[in-house]
This record gives C-alpha cells, sequence and structure tokens, in this order.
C-alpha cells in the first residue's frame, strides 16, 4: 500500500513527531466534538433552546484565529515543541472547568477560550510534522495528521455510546482534562523542526510575509472559509439531526457517529496519500465531487443502515479532501512564518464559517425541524464552491523547505 511506503521512509524521531502531532490534533476534535453530542441536553438543563446552544460552537469557532495567530507567532519565534505543549496543556484544563459551567453564558465564555487554545493547535502541529519528515511522504503524513480529527470525534462518540448514561454532559466534558497527559510523551520524544531550528535568528516575519503575498493569503482565507463550512456543515448538527428528526437514542446515535468516523479516517488518509502522486488540487476536486450522490442517502435515508452506510461515504470523501489540505497549506506557506500563516489564514476561514451550525439549526426550525433539508443544501452548495475554489488555487507540490528552498516556489502543474 502507497501509504505505508510513503511513512516506512521516516526515521522513529519523525514517526515520534508524527504521532505527537496527530494525538494533539486528535485530542483537540476529542474536546470540541463533546458539545456537538449533548446540545440537547445542555438546552434542557439550561432552559433555553438548541439554536441558542449552538452559539457555543460559533464562538469557539470565531475565537480560533485569536488562537491561531498568538500561538503561531510563538511558534515562530520560540519553536514548535514547546508551543505545542502548552497549547495542549491549555485546551485540556479549559475543557475539564467547561463541565463546572453554572449557567449557558459561563459556558460560551468557556467555550471561547477553549477556541483560543484550540486555534493554535492545528498550525503549530501541521508545521513541525510537515518540516520534520522527507518531502516525497508529506502527502501520507497530511492524511494521517487531518485523520486525526475524526479520530478524535471517533473517541467522543464512543464516549457519549458507551458512557453518557452515567456521566451526563458535565463528565464528559470532565474527561477532556485527560488529553494533558500527551505533554509528557511529546517532551520526552519529541525534538524541535530541524527547519525552526535551522532558520537563525527568529524574528516575526508575518506581517510582512502577508503585505508580500496578500493575494495568497486572501485565496487560503477563501479556500478555509468554504472547507471549514463543508467539514462543520456535515459534523456540528448531525448528532442533532439523528436525536431530533429521526429521536434515535444515545446508544444509536453514538454508533452511527463511530461509524462516519471510521469513513473519515480512511478518507483522509487515502486521499492525502493519493495526493502525493496525483497532485492536490486534483485530489481535493475529486473528493469534493464525490460528496454530491451521496448526499440523498445521507441526508434523506429513514433507516439506520442506510444512514450508516450514507454517513460513511460522506465522511469518506470529505475529510478525504481535507485530508490534503495540511501538507497543501504549508507548502503553499512561505518559509519562516510556516508556524503562523496557514494556521492563522485557516482559523480566519473558521471564523468566516462560524455561524455554520447556527443557521442549520435555525433553518431546520422554521422549516420543521427538517435537519436533512439544512445539511443537504448546505453541503450541495459547499461541495461545488470548494472545487471552484480549489481550481482557481495555485498548488506548490513537494516544494523543499527551509534554506535549502530557494526564494518562494512556482506554483506545480
Amino acid at each position: 500500500m502507497q501509504v505505508s511506503t510513503q511513512l516506512k521512509q521516516l526515521t522513529p524521531k519523525q514517526r515520534s513527531a508524527v504521532l505527537a502531532c496527530f494525538l494533539g490534533w486528535t485530542l483537540d476534535a476529542f474536546d470540541f466534538f463533546i458539545i456537538v453530542f449533548v446540545l440537547k441536553d445542555i438546552a434542557r438543563e439550561f432552559h433555553t433552546d438548541i439554536t441558542r446552544v449552538t452559539f457555543a460552537i460559533f464562538v469557539t469557532l470565531a475565537m480560533r484565529p485569536v488562537g491561531a495567530l498568538v500561538f503561531g507567532l510563538i511558534a515562530d519565534r520560540y519553536g514548535r515543541r514547546p508551543t505545542l505543549m502548552i497549547n495542549i496543556v491549555l485546551y485540556s484544563l479549559v475543557e475539564f472547568f467547561s463541565g463546572w459551567a453554572p449557567n449557558l453564558t459561563v459556558l460560551i465564555f468557556l467555550r471561547g477560550f477553549y477556541g483560543v487554545a484550540m486555534g493554535g493547535e492545528w498550525g503549530v502541529g501541521a508545521s513541525l510534522a510537515m518540516e520534520t519528515i522527507p518531502p516525497a511522504a508529506r502527502g501520507a503524513v497530511s492524511g494521517v495528521l487531518q485523520a486525526g480529527y475524526p479520530a478524535g470525534y471517533l473517541l467522543a462518540a464512543i464516549l457519549f455510546n458507551t458512557s453518557f448514561h452515567f456521566l451526563g454532559w458535565r463528565g464528559m466534558f470532565m474527561v477532556g482534562v485527560l488529553p494533558a497527559l500527551l505533554v509528557l510523551y511529546v517532551r520526552q520524544n519529541v525534538e524541535e523542526s530541524p527547519v525552526w531550528s535551522e532558520g537563525g535568528s527568529k524574528t516575526i516575519q508575518l506581517w510582512g510575509t502577508i503585505k508580500e503575498h496578500w493575494g495568497l493569503f486572501l485565496y487560503v482565507i477563501v479556500l478555509m472559509t468554504v472547507f471549514n463550512s463543508f467539514s462543520h456543515g456535515t459534523q456540528d448538527i448531525y448528532p442533532t439531526f439523528l436525536q431530533v428528526q429521526h429521536g434515535f437514542p444515545p446508544a444509536t446515535v453514538g454508533l452511527i457517529a463511530i461509524v462516519y468516523n471510521i469513513g473519515a479516517i480512511l478518507g483522509g488518509i487515502f486521499f492525502g496519500t493519493f495526493s502525493e502522486r496525483f497532485g492536490r488540487r486534483r485530489s481535493i476536486v475529486v473528493a469534493a465531487l464525490l460528496t454530491l450522490p451521496v448526499l440523498p442517502l445521507w441526508a434523506f435515508s429513514s433507516t439506520v443502515p442506510a444512514l450508516m452506510i450514507g454517513a460513511f461515504m460522506m465522511q469518506f470523501f470529505m475529510q478525504g479532501a481535507w485530508g490534503i489540505i495540511p501538507v497543501h497549506l504549508n507548502e503553499l506557506s512561505p518559509d519562516g512564518v510556516r508556524g503562523s500563516f496557514p494556521g492563522f489564514a485557516y482559523q480566519l476561514g473558521n471564523l468566516f464559517a462560524a455561524g455554520n451550525g447556527t443557521l442549520q439549526a435555525h433553518f431546520a426550525e422554521m422549516n420543521g425541524r427538517n435537519y436533512g433539508l439544512s445539511l443537504a443544501l448546505t453541503v450541495a452548495i459547499v461541495a461545488v464552491l470548494i472545487v471552484v475554489v480549489t481550481s482557481l488555487g495555485p498548488e506548490f507540490r513537494g516544494v523543499k523547505f527551509g534554506r535549502s528552498a530557494q526564494g518562494f516556489p512556482e506554483p506545480a502543474s
């Protein structure tokens, strides 16, 4: 299998860096996705409706650019490794305190602070991994790294499926403190990025780089806006769709979520690896287009087996497109700002897509709680936008990082 061939090129230290970054994103996503399973329960306890509770998701996503900027600049100045450890500790602690929120206002405040910590993790972890590995392994590693997101969703689904009945929504948040233990592994086994280490004087170059490459920066923001609408449009209210529109109990919702996140993990790894040969843009376009035929089965089925198959396929192709993003954005980024440029642009896209869950829930409630229609319309529109935006952009597949790179690369054909 091509993915194993690419990964075999890695040294033990490189594998440790990839594993740490994968786990950092996995456990970050685990902490994030806990809330999507318990929106209804939070609304019931705080005597409000689901649409108002989804504002907590909006605030988390909206604050992620702040974290990407702050922690990205810290990573460019002081190194990827220590910044990653700080991120992991912060998001774990805030997750724990979320379980103690006395009311919705406090919970929303804590989720905003969580968004700051979460926003820093992706850019820092992706740059550490991509700068540590050989160029020929980037596609496979990109798929593995991005598979951490659905892997975290999968862990949250397993926790919900097996433990919600005795933990409750508060206990699920408190379990989210466990990722802090990952810092011990990073400290013991992960070395600093060799590209960052060879960079000499570490001065903040982000604003000058953005000014010099403002067109590229704006393009990446637009790209990540549609990409984040793609992921959050298929994930954030899908458990609510299963609970409210179909009336499934937590065990069934958790089981379906487990199935579709397995699909997401496989899709990210497959298309990430595929992009090493077929190209980043072409692979994204193929994966996005393949979500369209799946829409009826995914959003309008009425039986559990049909919904499982539809959800598996939807997440396989959606996350397949996402599996290329870590390598694509890091290759597009100029040297010297790889800790901040990709993550900041990515999270600004998250900001502009942050209202997605609230809009979907509102549209569904206005149409007789038809969450399936809301989900289908979102994906149909966004998948087409991804194809258009990706096709119009550049690609720097295989570009060298660090001092060996001569200037900023020309786009790959």
